[in-house]
């Protein structure tokens, strides 16, 4: 795939620091039990040695992520006791003080410099070409927006409070490199990821078939890199989520890669972009029961507003030569999350209903989202099995 040139690249370094200074403003803003989670495991690493660090139990949260992870926080520890040595003591169960919660913030902050530059690596691998003097009209900014500022991430990782954006980072870079046809750096990376966290081992079988087919027997070589992986995405997510239950982890951890990865698609063909829209949109407010205090409610809702309108609007403009994105049932049914939401949100919590079944609004909106991430997955596999061979054989190239 070709690449912009280095003078069309001005515009990535505002949109990233845009994106950041905005992380920053919401260091305040309410954390989970995943904070503590990651706390705890500062202090196991920092204080204990090797043998002990799968085997200490005072905290609920005992560190379960693979060793790379491990040795994550470890590093991360050293830079942690500058600014508050409590917080690496074991037996400080759920301490939270100022400092400690600046640091865990400005740490996953950090560390989203590996997102940002696995978004500039696939937006360089954007193969679409738009002729167009404006900015941002062009697929490659188009892209970058919708990653880099994607409300997952956001609430997820800088409200809710997880390391997801930097694990992504090295996803979108080893599927770049696979555009790139650099399959051993790609494997390594992907290889690396597993090792950060186990969860992405589900999708090894499809880097497995890719690289057989495109690197170990190169004669036969056919499909696309990015779509074998990205395919595979939907349907594990799913999967996952029924395993792990209402807890959203599963959704969180899977469906968010299959929006993140979908990106790469909704920017160069029509059907993916229809399909994205409504992948996105139920995705993200399945997330809403996350973020369940009232301060942050019109600030979830301003955000998810602001991206869904830029991703609607963006992929309407790129192609507005080649008819709507979306059929009227798809329409419709998008439409519907709007009173979902204002049922779940204001009008059920009013009723003598609430102190019985608080869960309600919960099921309402998992189910309601279900249907919607599920015929994402129908669509895009329909899509994907339709595709003429030769377009899959470009889409390589």
């Amino acid at each position: 795939m070709a690449a912009p040139s280095v003078s069309t690249w001005s515009w990535f370094a505002p949109l990233a620091f845009g994106v950041t200074l905005l992380k920053c403003l919401l260091i305040p803003a309410y954390h989970s039990t995943d904070f503590e989670v990651h706390r705890n495991w500062l202090a196991i690493t920092h204080s204990l040695p090797v043998s002990q660090w799968y085997y200490e139990a005072t905290s609920q949260w005992t560190l379960d992520y693979p060793p790379f992870f491990a040795w994550f926080e470890y590093l991360l520890s050293f830079i942690a006791q500058y600014f508050d040595k409590e917080m690496l003591v074991v037996q400080n169960l759920n301490y939270a003080s100022n400092a400690t919660v600046l640091f865990q913030r400005l740490s996953v902050i950090l560390v989203d410099v590996v997102f940002i530059y696995g978004v500039m690596e696939c937006c360089k691998c954007v193969k679409r070409i738009k002729e167009s003097k404006e900015i941002i009209e062009r697929p490659a900014f188009i892209l970058a927006v919708l990653l880099l500022w994607n409300f997952g991430l956001l609430i997820v990782d800088h409200i809710h409070f997880q390391y997801n954006g930097f694990l992504f980072g090295l996803m979108l870079l080893s599927v770049a490199r696979m555009f790139q046809e650099r399959h051993l750096e790609s494997a390594l990376l992907f290889a690396i990821l597993m090792n950060f966290k186990h969860i992405f081992l589900y999708v090894a079988p499809a880097y497995g078939i890719y690289l057989l087919r495109s690197y170990c027997f190169t004669e036969n070589k056919q499909g696309s890199a990015a779509s074998s992986v990205c395919a595979t995405f939907p349907l594990q997510a799913r999967t996952l989520s029924c395993i792990l239950g209402p807890k959203f982890l599963g959704f969180v951890q899977c469906g968010g890669q299959s929006i993140i990865c979908h990106c790469l698609f909704a920017v160069e063909n029509r059907k993916d972009a229809g399909t994205y829209l409504i992948l996105v949109t139920t995705g993200h407010l399945s997330l809403f029961p996350l973020l369940f205090t009232g301060p942050e409610m019109p600030l979830k809702i301003c955000l998810m507003l602001m991206f869904t309108v830029y991703s609607f609007s963006a992929l309407q403009a790129l192609f507005r030569k080649e008819g709507s994105l979306l059929n009227l049932p798809e329409s419709i049914y998008l439409s519907g999350l709007i009173p979902l939401q204002v049922i779940c949100e204001i009008v059920y919590p009013l009723t003598p209903w609430q102190q019985r079944f608080p869960f309600v609004p919960l099921l309402l909106i998992s189910v309601y989202c279900s249907l919607g991430v599920t015929y994402s997955w129908i669509k895009l596999y329909v899509s994907f099995l339709r595709e003429p061979r030769t377009d899959r054989k470009m889409k390589a190239q």
